[in-house]
């Protein structure tokens, strides 16, 4: 594992994203080559000054459509071809549209048709057999991280329970290593007793990585033979800090004040305002200006929908930053009579409360657009926690640690835990939720919500989220 922009990133991950870039970046030299020996066009060979520049932008629009469209994001590996043709012919396309743009408003850093299209074949063949490549070893054994866990307890057992290949990818656990005094709650296969010192053990297996997991440090913990590995340059993490990374949010049953006090996270979030309010204007006023006709088409099918009556905006209070009330803008998806009797319901999958075109517009996430004025406004923020209704709020905040915490940051319209656990509408669902909140407190920066806001696309691209 590497650490990138406060993010652990594997290492065959990064790996690809760098052979990729330097594909990309070699994919107009190849264009004009292969152009040069099919003979097409007027194409005469061109020098180190035209080169450069035009690969660099090539490269750049093109990994960013590829990131745009979901290929950088492990949790979504897909490993047949038919769907990875699919995923990188939309980033091309993409990719080729944007150029095209560029090129037309600046005709003097164009490209030849016959050299682009050359370096469109050129990027498809060559990305599809990095991945087919990357796919077949990424899991093997040789190049996944050796931990080794030390303890067999409550805490060992929460490892253990980790099974999603997603959450185990990039290690391979060679097991759990017994402290004596501790009451063992993992698999008795899974134990190890070992008469060698833990170094020597270490050094012989290969170790890479040890995981703290004993659940009572008082009795006899390893303390000596777990600095002379980290003295000897073996990675040690503590049980929390190691699940926190592999399934990228923070176990509640593993979250205590003292570990919040003492994290080098949780203020940034808090304390960045500016540069965060920077971005939520400069985001929701481009996304605004963008997304203006299909406001108005949108609003208009409501309007039809409903007989030209009623409301097209449905306004509803929320709890925002530091528990403070305010109306969240949405257009409106049900019926206006969907909570005649007062009482507030979770949505459901195949709620009867949506109309026609609610469906629609839910799926698509178009609904969620009126929201921009309300983070123009400073009660929302483009990425964070969901907005929720003070009914559920006050109910959740009594069964659920830490919930409040929470409201620390502004509520967005997207963020963490909306694209990566499925839409919530139950107590268990506000606690999975929560714990993708809290690693984005706790995780924040701007980076980290641009790249949000990339898989927010993506998404919505492949319907995956929408209620």
């Amino acid at each position: 594992m590497l650490r990138l922009i406060r993010r652990y990133v594997p290492g065959s991950f990064l790996l690809l994203s760098v052979v990729e870039a330097c594909i990309l970046l070699s994919a107009i030299a190849a264009g004009v080559q292969l152009s040069l020996l099919l003979g097409l066009g007027n194409v005469q060979i061109p020098d180190f000054s035209w080169l450069v520049p035009r690969s660099i932008l090539y490269s750049l629009v093109t990994l960013a459509c590829m990131t745009f469209m979901g290929m950088y994001w492990r949790h979504r590996k897909e490993s047949e071809v038919f769907w990875l043709l699919i995923k990188i012919l939309f980033s091309l396309a993409l990719s080729m549209t944007l150029l095209s743009i560029v090129f037309y408003a600046f005709p003097m850093i164009a490209v030849n048709r016959s050299q682009m299209f050359m370096a469109l074949c050129y990027s498809v063949v060559m990305i599809v057999l990095v991945r087919l490549l990357h796919y077949r070893i990424a899991d093997h054994d040789a190049t996944r991280s050796r931990v080794l866990v030390i303890g067999t307890g409550k805490k060992a057992r929460m490892v253990e329970e980790l099974r999603r290949k997603s959450d185990l990818y990039g290690i391979k656990l060679m097991g759990f290593l017994y402290v004596v005094g501790e009451n063992s709650r993992v698999s008795e296969g899974n134990i190890l007793r070992i008469s060698e010192s833990l170094l020597s053990y270490v050094i012989n297996n290969g170790i890479e990585e040890l995981v703290v997991a004993v659940d009572d440090r008082r009795r006899s913990f390893p303390v000596d033979e777990i600095l002379e590995c980290k003295m000897d340059g073996v990675l040690v993490s503590e049980v929390s800090d190691f699940i926190e990374r592999q399934v990228k949010k923070i176990r509640l049953n593993t979250l205590h004040p003292s570990s919040m006090i003492f994290s080098e996270g949780y203020t940034r979030a808090v304390i960045n305002s500016f540069g965060k309010r920077t971005f939520d204007i400069i985001a929701s006023s481009f996304l605004l200006i963008i997304t203006l006709p299909i406001i108005a088409l949108t609003a208009l099918s409501i309007w039809l929908e409903s007989g030209f009556k009623g409301s097209i905006l449905y306004r509803q209070e929320r709890v925002g930053m530091d528990g403070k009330p305010f109306n969240v803008i949405k257009f409106r998806s049900m019926h206006e009579d969907a909570e005649n009797d007062g009482v507030a319901q979770w949505a459901k999958k195949g709620d009867r409360r949506v109309t026609k075109n609610g469906n629609v517009i839910r799926l698509l996430r178009i609904d969620e657009l009126p929201q921009l004025y309300n983070v123009l406004k400073g009660e929302m923020s483009f990425v964070g926690p969901r907005p929720e209704r003070p009914e559920f709020v006050k109910k959740l905040a009594q069964v659920i640690p830490f919930y409040n915490l929470r409201h620390k940051v502004k509520p967005g319209i997207t963020g963490w835990a909306q694209i990566s656990y499925p839409y919530g509408a139950s107590e268990h669902d506000a606690i999975e939720k929560l714990q993708y909140d809290l690693y984005y407190i706790k995780r924040y920066s701007l980076m980290f919500d641009a790249f949000i806001l990339f898989q927010t696309v993506q998404a919505v691209l492949w319907q995956r989220g929408g209620r």
